[in-house]
């Protein structure tokens, strides 16, 4: 008798072992030339952190929790990766921060629809949204149908967790409904190329207002922005390159803020810690700011360009990532 209570017992240690494997997911993360000594977990949209996670004294970062299955961020105090996680997974991550989104290699469970978006990231990072989004009706929707299809088809592996596929499937859907809408608003946008620039009048970071008006004799380059932002946050290190190369030419980069009110002094920081250059200002009323609306700004990043004397050159101008940036700049600079 006693001995069939030990058996017992022992099965529902065990079941309730099982039950708290599964209840957490295990992280452990080895980063080489690491930015700082600590990475984020944040939700996806709106960027608030869930979790953190110190390195350890072996130089490791390794930890276990619970998660709400779906789609996050891992951040590593410069850069941002797209992570899909749940209980269960005892994901192995290995990295080297200074080369980051090609360096990135999972193992364990949940390595392989970790690996696939790590990949994605890469191939997204080398598609040419530009002439997607420049492209005539008929043209757009031949890419995006291309798009579509090949999207769907990194997803045909039955060994893909079925929630997984089905949250990317949704995720290629709005993402792709959101590239229609905006290459609509693009091509109404783009009729406003030559006329005379909606001005703003704006809280500078270092104090006082700005103006567009203040910058007449220079090129003027746009960067509508928020701190909540994912790709936006994407820009900055390119934007940088881009301020660092022309800093001596004729022209200013301007970065406007639709952040809420309320949250003047999150921007604040974030300008402060991510030592953001050019001119940092902060817009009036969020997307209701009249200059957003002037200009139709229905999703950021947005970048626009104006000339010298205040007229348009690109109402929607090719972002700081984009490979055509530079050439554009050359051929009006130089």
């Amino acid at each position: 008798m006693r001995k069939l209570l030990f058996i017992a017992l022992a099965f529902v240690s065990a079941i309730s072992a099982i039950g708290q494997t599964k209840a957490t997911l295990t992280f452990k993360a080895e980063i080489a030339n690491r930015n700082t000594d600590a990475i984020s977990f944040l939700n996806r949209n709106d960027g608030k952190e869930i979790k953190k996670i110190l390195v350890g004294k072996d130089g490791v970062f390794k930890d276990s929790f619970a998660i709400e299955e779906g789609f996050y961020m891992l951040f590593d105090g410069k850069e941002y990766t797209q992570l899909f996680l749940k209980n269960g997974y005892d994901l192995k991550l290995k990295m080297d921060a200074q080369k980051f989104d090609e360096s990135i290699v999972y193992a364990g469970k949940g390595a392989l629809e970790n690996n696939l978006l790590a990949q994605n990231a890469i191939e997204e990072a080398k598609y040419d949204y530009d002439t997607l989004l420049a492209s005539t009706e008929e043209g757009f929707a031949k890419l995006i149908a291309e798009k579509k299809t090949a999207d769907l088809l990194k997803l045909e592996n039955a060994k893909l967790d079925p929630n997984f596929v089905a949250l990317r499937k949704k995720s290629i859907d709005n993402s792709l409904a959101g590239l229609a809408k905006y290459h609509q608003e693009g091509l109404k946008t783009n009729k406003m190329n030559g006329s005379l620039s909606p001005s703003f009048d704006y809280d500078n970071y270092k104090g006082g207002k700005t103006k567009l008006e203040d910058f007449r004799g220079k090129y003027v380059y746009i960067d509508m922005w928020a701190t909540w932002c994912g790709p936006c946050r994407n820009e900055i290190p390119f934007l940088k390159k881009l301020e660092e190369k022309y800093h001596q030419k004729n022209i200013v980069f301007v970065s406007i803020s639709i952040d809420q009110l309320k949250d003047v002094e999150k921007w604040k920081k974030f300008v402060k810690e991510k030592e953001l250059g050019g001119v940092q200002l902060f817009a009036d009323n969020d997307w209701n700011s009249q200059f957003v609306k002037d200009y139709n700004i229905g999703g950021i990043p947005r970048f626009i360009l104006i000339d010298p004397n205040g007229k348009i050159v690109k109402a929607d101008a090719p972002r700081p990532s984009s490979a055509s940036i530079e050439a554009e700049f050359d051929a009006l600079l130089n």
